[in-house]
């Protein structure tokens, strides 16, 4: 009884521990991906027309209007990429129904030889390709997942995707810009405020991946700080040659 307990025990904490983050949702891409973008594109827009001897009130309207923009250009272009991807997907599908329906004996001998080819005995890769296959749901899924390498019922959504995108596009982009709202006059204030975001991204990116939280905030930072320690440069060169 003691070990009947202990295996039972071990397989709990097996459970518990051997659970996985979702890698295949449509929103942390996208969400990531626009914070990290509006903080980097907006910083570096700012700098650059600061480094033109621009007044304050040009910067704002600058990071605003960028801030804008790229929100939505960032929504449409993942809402439209994600929702391409979504129907190519689901074309296959129809098409792997269709076989399914049309040749079922056909699709059952393909996923056996699929199991065979895995190691699986002949005959008893048959007939779990039998058993699978007498729901039809149940075969394309199974169909989908060994000959496309998705699950469809976990497609990403682009709704989502474009939600996440906007919304963390727009907040990246709005910390370079939120310094000049609360007063600032000078630009070491919104640098600041767009180089400790970064910094704050980059680490807590590193909590859904293998990096340590500081190298990816400081690598967040070193690109951040160098693409607008190069926008300023060619502000500064492209103003004073105007000028």
């Amino acid at each position: 009884m003691a070990i009947i307990e202990t295996e039972a025990t071990l397989h709990e904490a097996h459970r518990d521990n051997h659970t996985h983050r979702d890698v295949s949702g449509g929103w942390l891409r996208p969400a990531v991906f626009g914070a990290m973008d509006g903080l980097v594109s907006n910083l570096a827009l700012m700098t650059g027309v600061a480094g033109g001897s621009a007044g304050q009130q040009a910067i704002v309207l600058t990071g605003l209007a960028g801030l804008t923009a790229g929100a939505f250009s960032m929504a449409a272009g993942e809402y439209t990429s994600v929702a391409s991807q979504r129907e190519l997907v689901e074309a296959e599908l129809a098409v792997e129904r269709r076989e399914l329906r049309k040749h079922p004996k056909d699709e059952e001998a393909e996923l056996a030889a699929l199991y065979v080819g895995r190691g699986v005995e002949p005959a008893l890769a048959r007939e779990v390709a039998r058993q699978l296959s007498e729901d039809p749901e149940q075969a394309l899924e199974i169909h989908a997942r060994e000959e496309l390498g998705i699950d469809p019922g976990e497609l990403p959504s682009p709704l989502l995707a474009a939600v996440s995108s906007f919304g963390a596009f727009a907040l990246g982009a709005l910390l370079p810009v939120l310094p000049y709202l609360l007063g600032a006059t000078v630009l070491w204030p919104a640098v600041l405020a767009a180089l400790l975001g970064l910094f704050g991204c980059g680490a807590v990116v590193a909590r859904v991946t293998a990096r340590t939280w500081w190298f990816s905030g400081l690598r967040q930072l070193a690109l951040g700080g160098a693409a607008a320690g190069v926008t300023y440069a060619l502000g500064s060169l492209f103003g004073t040659a105007v000028g």
